[in-house]
């Protein structure tokens, strides 16, 4: 019987990006999961300076986050040419190409989950495994999302963007509108750093310090009564959705603490609502999901309110991918284990379906 040639699958992760250390996790994860016998892992990673290494080592270094030591460690890039196809190692006295059949970017937050390395793969012509350039660019704007997501008559929270701390009179003026608490977040970021819940007009400026930080404008949103549900889809044409998650909190709200420890939250997949209601959601989702022009596959997240309104709040073009993590488990539940979770995104950036 002729064996099946294995395709070679560049995984990039690290980057310039406060969320370097859990790309490190959901890479290592990714990598460990994609079946063997079908696929050849090209390890790409990008240090926290921003400099490209082909890494060939064990893996588990990624994990430790001593990869980038590793002797084998050789600078790279992608070949921008459309007729190669293939990841560049530039040693000291040649260069060698490695022919890539799909990249997998496993990168979250700026720089990697923005649109900026979607556009860099795209333009070098290589099959990109998730979102592409405009859709991963949109939903990290949160406030262009929002706009967006409004126009097909989801609701989303009263928000205000500001461009400058000279700013905070608007600012001032638009929380006593809305009242507190209230949320303030870095409009071009991951959600895991800048955000602050404020109780009160004494924390206002500080929280919008802080969200400086981390973008150029900062966004300041109501706060939504209610439980943040998640959905997991894939696809481009026909879409496969996951079992909606539901977040439980018992304190404050699922910041990058809550996010990765769960000290005082719970996350239960599926959600403890009903069958209509969570066909509802999913519905909403995919609404989302094509309306932000969506493709591979994004976790789309709302809260829902009392009434049993649902309110979105954001989508993650590259959502946390270790196996712990709210999309493989969403995707799970509905059946789907994580190896064959990987083997359905490869090929839909493959075959384009």
């Amino acid at each position: 019987m002729k064996e099946t040639k294995k395709l070679n699958i560049a995984v990039i992760f690290g980057g310039v990006s406060s969320e370097y250390g859990i790309s490190l996790q959901s890479a290592y994860a990714v990598i460990t999961n994609m079946d063997q016998k079908k696929y050849c892992p090209v390890m790409i990673g990008i240090t926290k300076e921003g400099r490209w290494l082909h890494f060939a080592g064990d893996c588990t270094k990624i994990k430790e986050d001593t990869w980038w030591k590793d002797a084998n460690c050789v600078p790279a890039m992608l070949s921008p040419n459309h007729d190669e196809q293939a990841v560049l190692r530039l040693e000291e006295k040649r260069t060698e190409a490695i022919s890539i059949d799909a990249v997998f970017p496993v990168l979250h937050g700026r720089n990697g989950e923005d649109g900026t390395l979607q556009g860099l793969i795209e333009l070098a012509g290589l099959p990109l495994i998730g979102c592409g350039t405009l859709s991963s660019a949109l939903c990290m704007d949160k406030d262009r999302a929002h706009k967006l997501v409004q126009t097909i008559g989801i609701r989303v929270a009263k928000s205000l963007v500001i461009n400058s701390l000279s700013d905070m009179e608007h600012a001032r003026m638009f929380a006593g509108y809305i009242g507190y608490p209230l949320y303030v977040k870095p409009v071009k970021a991951g959600s895991s750093y800048g955000m602050t819940k404020v109780m009160a007009i004494e924390e206002l400026d500080q929280a919008v310090t802080l969200a400086f930080e981390y973008d150029n404008q900062v966004i300041l949103e109501e706060n939504i009564e209610g439980f943040e549900v998640g959905c997991a889809i894939l696809g481009k044409k026909d879409l496969i959705v996951g079992e909606v998650d539901e977040i439980e909190l018992s304190q404050g709200f699922f910041d990058y603490t809550e996010k990765y420890t769960l000290k005082s939250s719970k996350i239960h997949v599926p959600a403890r609502i009903s069958p209509e209601k969570a066909k509802e959601i999913k519905e909403a989702g995919k609404a989302i999901y094509r309306i932000l022009g969506c493709s591979g596959f994004a976790r789309v997240d709302m809260f829902l309110t009392p009434e049993g309104e649902i309110v979105f709040n954001e989508v993650n073009t590259i959502p946390g991918f270790t196996e712990h993590s709210r999309y493989p488990k969403m995707m799970q539940a509905a059946g789907y284990s994580f190896p064959t979770l990987l083997d359905m995104l490869v090929r839909c950036g493959i075959d384009g379906e």
